[in-house]
């Protein structure tokens, strides 16, 4: 039986909302970008869920898309990449301490 690989989830979900606007930007197709946000949110919410339950999971879940849904009005105010950096700091802290609370 192979051994479960123990990627942070707070770096999953970082890595997926830096991620995904860099993909959408440095492509120029939001599409792509969309879909490695989504990507990137299935893993975190799944991980979430198993470590930490499902009303957590929930929760982090509907920040993460917060995050990204606030990110665009921040974005006008500090510009793009602060804005992403700070929603993904955000996300990221919000899950360690989530996570770590539940275990």
């Amino acid at each position: 039986m192979a051994a479960e690989a123990r990627i942070p989830t707070a770096l999953v979900a970082a890595g997926g909302l830096v991620g995904g606007y860099g993909v959408a930007r440095w492509t120029k197709k939001r599409p792509l970008g969309g879909v490695a946000l989504a990507v990137a949110g299935g893993v975190a919410a799944k991980q979430w869920n198993q470590r930490a339950g499902a009303c957590a999971a929930a929760g982090l879940s509907g920040l993460y898309v917060a995050a990204f849904a606030g990110s665009h009005p921040l974005a006008k105010k500090v510009g793009a990449w602060p804005s992403v950096l700070g929603v993904a700091g955000a996300v990221a802290l919000a899950s360690w301490v989530v996570e770590r609370r539940a275990s």
